[in-house]
């Protein structure tokens, strides 16, 4: 596993967030750690899938408590502080810790930014916020499922106007 610039062994806090109005959200991911913070700024489709891959890692180990051992040794110097855009995530689990590992990367990062160690309890919440987030969007068009924005939406289905990207020969 590559090594990272920071990890945050002992979270206190692991929270997805939207800001704005459905439509023009943007999505972070806080991390907080003793006196340290990070702010991850992702995609809604990202944050989706790092949901997705905690709740199959979830799925696929046996409930064993909460008997983790975080490697306290390596968290982030005091007041760390990093804010930055997610160009790539990954997810895992540490068997020998009983720890959940998610590493974001900075785009011109190689090796991971950071590594946020959590309990499954953690991730376990996590999951079910970030799910929450991500479904509070704009509702769905029956017909197109096209979002549907505050100010109305012209459904191509319903009222047969549709948008003919190319032209066939």
């Amino acid at each position: 596993m590559p090594s990272p610039e920071y990890q945050f062994t002992e979270i206190i806090r692991l929270e997805p967030e939207s800001v704005g109005e459905p439509g023009k959200r943007t999505f972070r991911l806080i991390a907080e750690s003793g006196t340290s913070s990070a702010i991850l700024w992702l995609e809604k489709e990202q944050l989706f899938q790092l949901a997705l891959a905690a709740q199959q890692v979830c799925d696929e180990l046996p409930s064993s408590g909460d008997t983790s051992n975080a490697p306290t040794e390596l968290e982030a110097p005091e007041l760390t502080i990093l804010e930055f855009q997610i160009n790539k995530l990954a997810m895992g689990h540490d068997q020998t810790r009983s720890m959940f590992i998610i590493d974001a990367y900075d785009f011109e990062a190689p090796e991971p930014t950071i590594r946020i160690w959590a309990t499954r309890n953690q991730i376990e919440s996590f999951l079910s916020e970030a799910m929450r987030v991500v479904t509070s969007g704009r509702p769905l068009c029956p017909l197109c499922s096209n979002p549907i924005n505050p100010d109305g939406h012209q459904c191509p289905r319903s009222n047969g106007k549709v948008h003919i990207d190319r032209i066939f020969e």
